[in-house]
């Protein structure tokens, strides 16, 4: 079974954010595997176990993001692949969606798999873009996932509740925390991961151009939340309280 699972290099969800001159300072900030991703390289991971074949981690990144990839193929991974993206001026759901595609249409794949949303964007377009572009079907939200006879039985987040789908292979599915308890690299693995191949591709490998690429989107503004206001707290008996909330909720919060 070949299994592709696409990979986000993303802020540790730990770290405080700051913002500087209308961007994210990035200045001693620790990246992490998107953990939505972690979720679908375990499962990846626990398919190639069960049915044998092939885990390939891809990422479209610069550098820095090979860090994230050593670590997917230090979980236990075979391979990965870097879209190099240092001469593209700026990424978006497209860009990487468009990037991914062109690389994934020269594979032969049975699953591709990815988190469903990325913590730091969490806009979850990338996945089904991808799936668009290659034209086959995809799932997302998934919380379990059986493969058999050339066919996944799926469960999925639905409102609330869930729902059971079978799909043919090819398919491109997503994510979801319930899926699976992503593992730790062991040092062992870490250790085989120095040695596991590490492909770096760039857009002329790709058969792209920068217009093919060309971010759909612009960042107008970065800015975070404004500051949680002092609460009050209202003293006297029950009917001053009363009297006192309703008197504020009509002068200050303007809700009545």
């Amino acid at each position: 079974m070949k299994i592709f699972v696409i990979l986000k290099r993303t802020f540790d969800t730990e770290e405080k954010i700051s913002i500087q001159n209308g961007k994210i300072n990035e200045e001693g900030i620790e990246y992490i595997v998107n953990p939505y991703d972690e979720y679908a390289i375990e499962e990846a991971i626990v398919l190639r176990d069960k049915h044998g074949g092939e885990v390939t981690v891809v990422t479209v990144g610069e550098e820095e993001a090979e860090k994230e990839l050593r670590t997917a193929l230090a979980m236990g991974a075979d391979k990965a692949v870097r879209i190099d993206s240092e001469d593209i001026d700026e990424l978006d759901q497209f860009t990487t969606a468009t990037l991914l595609a062109a690389y994934l249409k020269n594979q032969e794949y049975d699953i591709i798999l990815g988190g469903n949303v990325a913590v730091d964007g969490g806009s979850g377009q990338v996945g089904p873009r991808v799936a668009q572009i290659l034209d086959i079907p995809q799932v997302t939200t998934i919380t379990n996932l059986e493969v058999a006879d050339g066919k996944a039985t799926i469960v999925r987040d639905v409102e609330g509740d869930e729902e059971t789908i079978e799909v043919s292979l090819p398919v491109l599915i997503t994510a979801q925390q319930g899926l699976n308890e992503p593992r730790y690299p062991s040092l062992p693995g870490i250790m085989k991961a120095k040695k596991k191949p590490l492909e770096t591709l760039d857009l002329d490998e790709l058969e792209l151009d920068e217009d093919d690429v060309e971010a759909k989107t612009t960042t107008v503004q970065i800015f975070l939340p404004p500051a949680k206001q002092a609460g009050k707290v209202l003293g006297g008996d029950v009917p001053g309280q009363v009297k006192e909330l309703v008197s504020l909720l009509m002068s200050e919060a303007k809700v009545i």
